[in-house]
């Protein structure tokens, strides 16, 4: 069975610049780190390969050359091969253009059975990449999935945690699914695989190396949604303290939410 597990470096830290003109995003030279839910796809990719025996996982993803180091890690992790797609075309894509882009390294890949990735991305939020790169490639998708109950040559039966209500599912492969973060606990990277993996162990992909790629798809150019204004939220350093018993401080606390129209 082949498995691909679509993942994303994220900015690791709250202070990020954003591009005044584009707002996107400042992702080249900013530190970064596996996107947290991707961490659960990954391990349900791992456990499924132990339990079917014969599997080969490959994790795939879209970002700046910086986001190698992200992929190594997915292989210190378990992971049989990795792939970066890296561009300047790729670059300020929305989830349109994301999705397109990853459908088209799916295909440079070739044969799959399943593609996984994590219920959304910390810096983006918006759990759409997974539904959209499905819809792309024309296969199924189920999303919020906690649990692989059974695989077969065929199919899957997940169960997904869904608005009202838990519900159980058989699919036919091949399809995608999104992972929820209750699915399982992650494992660690392997010290040993760390060592024995080189570090130009991830394949990298530029725009010329994907077949068939219409470039006005790609990146900002083909994004039909754009980011009006992005930043930092404001942090209040501000605080009051009060004393008294517990009726004088109930009746202060009463009264500062009033004041603030909390109440």
């Amino acid at each position: 069975m082949d498995i691909i597990v679509c993942v994303k470096q994220v900015p690791g830290t709250s202070h990020v610049e954003v591009d005044p003109v584009t707002g996107v995003l400042k992702r080249d030279g900013a530190a970064g780190k596996l996107n947290p839910y991707d961490l659960f796809a990954l391990e349900t990719a791992f456990r499924l390969k132990e339990r079917i025996g014969q599997a080969r996982v490959r994790t795939l993803s879209m970002g700046p050359g910086q986001a190698v180091s992200s992929l190594l890690e997915t292989l210190y992790m378990g992971a049989d091969e990795a792939y970066l797609l890296s561009d300047r075309v790729f670059a300020g894509a929305d989830v349109q253009a994301t999705s397109y882009a990853l459908k088209c390294g799916v295909e440079k890949l070739g044969k799959f059975d399943l593609i996984l990735c994590g219920k959304q991305t910390t810096d983006g939020d918006t759990a759409q990449v997974g539904p959209e790169l499905a819809e792309q490639l024309g296969i199924e998708h189920a999303s919020n999935v906690l649990s692989v109950d059974e695989i077969c040559e065929d199919s899957v039966t997940v169960t997904m945690n869904l608005d009202q209500v838990i519900q159980t599912q058989r699919m036919k492969l091949p399809c995608l699914l999104t992972i929820e973060k209750d699915a399982c606990t992650p494992r660690l990277p392997s010290f040993r695989r760390k060592f024995a993996t080189k570090e130009d162990a991830v394949t990298v992909f530029t725009a010329a190396d994907v077949p068939d790629l219409d470039l006005s798809r790609c990146g900002l150019k083909g994004s039909p949604t754009q980011v009006e204004r992005i930043f930092p939220p404001e942090k209040g350093g501000g605080r009051e303290m009060h004393e008294g018993d517990g009726e004088q401080l109930a009746d202060e606390l009463y009264g500062i939410l009033r004041s603030g129209k909390f109440l």
